[in-house]
């Protein structure tokens, strides 16, 4: 098979139909992460921030659901900020979202982009890099790697961006691998609470592959693990609850 030409993009959709998604042929592509995410976010949110939004997966399918908010995606590279624009103007969602083309942890620092005020959102979307550079082999593509590779302090620096840009009682929603559990409570530690846990099963009987939590920015609450969800069957087909959000734009229950 031929490798994908630099620049190359495809055309896929996603929720349905409902969202029609321009992105890179080669590198790191939208997968069920980003929709899980979005779906597990509170609807009755009104200014959503989707940090490292690549090409504007998750908030878009955020906004694509939540028809009352707005909504701002970050992204450090041009290319896949140009391209999450593009894609809330091919959906009609322009005049409720932009792309902002910046580094996640300058966000609500007094040097950081002017658009993006400390304090303005109620909701934050993370779906940070996860794979430790110490650790693995790091990809040649740089989109893959930039998505995907994470150094050590990096949870930690997007936690505390999210803190600043969330305001008091905003809720922070992201997803991870689940061996990075510990990191993540320690990173929210001090600035978040309420902590819900919902880890998601690839099959029934299987280990967690990925857990989505949520926390309140402020909040003092102890954490609490949820009922998690199963995205495919014994057979491999997708579950029922997982068609639901990846095909019916339902919310995670």
């Amino acid at each position: 098979m031929a490798e994908p030409t630099p620049g190359e993009t495809t055309h896929d959709a996603v929720l349905g139909g409902r969202l029609m998604l321009t992105q890179p042929k080669a590198g790191h592509r939208v997968g069920h992460d980003a929709i899980l995410l979005a779906a597990a976010a509170p609807a009755a949110a009104r200014r959503m921030m989707d940090l490292g939004a690549g090409v504007g997966a998750a908030g878009l399918a955020f906004l694509t659901r939540c028809r009352q908010a707005e909504g701002v995606l970050v992204e450090i590279d041009p290319t896949l900020a140009d391209l999450a624009r593009a894609n809330a103007a091919a959906n009609g969602l322009t005049a409720r979202c932009r792309a902002v083309p910046a580094d996640v942890t300058a966000l609500g620092r007094p040097a950081g982009p002017p658009d993006v005020a400390a304090g303005d959102a109620d909701l934050v979307l993370m779906n940070p890099p996860y794979n430790a550079c110490a650790t693995h082999n790091v990809s040649p593509h740089g989109g893959r790697a930039l998505a995907h590779d994470a150094t050590s302090d990096l949870l930690e620096g997007w936690v505390k961006s999210a803190y600043r840009c969330l305001a008091a009682g905003g809720t922070l929603c992201l997803i991870h691998r689940p061996q990075a559990l510990a990191e993540i409570l320690a990173a929210l530690t001090g600035r978040f609470g309420a902590v819900e846990l919902i880890p998601l099963f690839p099959a029934p009987g299987a280990p967690a592959a990925r857990l989505i939590v949520r926390a309140l920015k402020g909040r003092r609450t102890p954490p609490a693990l949820l009922p998690g969800l199963v995205l495919a069957g014994g057979d491999g087909r997708p579950s029922a609850a997982a068609e639901a959000i990846l095909r019916d734009a339902q919310p995670l229950a």
